[in-house]
């Protein structure tokens, strides 16, 4: 009776290690087809969103902000990955819309024209410029033509699209079967396992792990990371998700209002962030997004917004030269 007795005991062990193996082996063949291609899994976890020592108000922290399991582009969505979207569906993107004569009545139609707006470095040798005076709203510039009508994309199709405003990024989510990150996850996945760190790859600053400004903007750049505009995806290392440019480059769109701080977000789980915007320093505008990760534009002197925690608001209807997106698709 005793021999039955650890016979039955030693196949009952037997029995669960093959279930758990089973499992095992089911949940790794899951994880491995659980995103589409070009899409990485982000496994689920709590992290402290923002940060209190950067001297920005709006960046004010929220403690212990879980996040589920998610899939986000590996790359910034590329001039070619647009190319087909607007292939199949025939879609025009906002800055190829002249602007509305209701919303703008005092612009005469000349200055209606569909177009965006583009960065001009001063000229050499100037030393002094009003503040912002470096972009300039050009007629004909939009994401097949970034710099106007007379710049092209050809060549540059792994190159992140630019001049997409808000609805043109939806758009194109639900063209693709996926959707804007809440500041959440972009933030959750930029930081790529490294909670607390200043930047997406360590506490130190380097030149050359993103592509940003180096010198002094915006009257010179060293170039120090190779480049002096939007560079092609993937050309700087990836941080500890796999996940390219993440810092600098193009910033990105997310679903988040903007506010300052972390309104609501401390404690939560998949914060989708505050119920509606608003931006001291852009007061007359009621309808801001959140952007994340800076861009080639941003230098030590003058935005310094390279880093996870950091954010600025967006018009949803403007697109730049320098702002551009990646996708999520979310896991049930």
């Amino acid at each position: 009776m005793r021999k039955k007795h650890c016979f039955l005991t030693l196949l009952l062990i037997q029995l669960v290690a093959l279930i758990s193996l089973l499992s095992n082996l089911s949940a790794l063949a899951v994880t491995v087809n659980l995103c589409p291609p070009e899409m990485v899994l982000i496994p689920g976890g709590i992290f402290n969103m923002g940060a209190d020592n950067s001297g920005f108000v709006e960046e004010r922290t929220a403690k212990n902000v879980t996040v589920t399991s998610f899939c986000i582009d590996k790359y910034e969505v590329t001039n070619a990955q647009f190319a087909e979207f607007v292939k199949a569906t025939k879609y025009v993107t906002v800055a190829q819309c002249p602007l509305p004569k209701e919303q703008f009545p005092d612009l005469p139609d000349e200055q209606r024209l569909p177009g965006s707006l583009v960065f001009h470095q001063p000229k050499q040798g100037v030393k002094q410029v009003q503040f912002l005076s470096w972009w300039h709203w050009t007629p004909g510039a939009n994401w097949q033509h970034p710099f106007g009508s007379d710049s092209t994309v050809v060549g540059k199709e792994n190159y992140p699209v630019v001049h997409i405003a808000y609805e043109d990024a939806l758009a194109y989510g639900i063209w693709a079967g996926k959707s804007l990150p809440t500041e959440a996850q972009w933030e959750y996945a930029a930081r790529g396992g490294l909670d607390g760190a200043t930047y997406t790859w360590g506490n130190q600053y380097s030149e050359t792990k993103a592509n940003t400004w180096q010198g002094i903007f915006p009257f010179f750049n060293t170039k120090a990371d190779g480049y002096i505009g939007t560079a092609k995806v993937g050309s700087f290392s990836a941080n500890g998700y796999g996940l390219y440019d993440m810092t600098g480059n193009v910033w990105e769109w997310t679903s988040d209002w903007f506010s300052l701080g972390h309104e609501n977000k401390a404690h939560s789980v998949n914060p989708t962030g505050a119920s509606k915007s608003f931006d001291p320093k852009k007061p007359t505008e009621i309808a801001l997004h959140v952007i994340k990760g800076g861009s080639y534009l941003c230098a030590p002197n003058y935005c310094s917004r390279y880093r996870p925690a950091a954010r600025e608001s967006q018009a949803p209807d403007t697109g730049t030269s320098h702002i551009g997106f990646r996708l999520v698709k979310n896991l049930v």
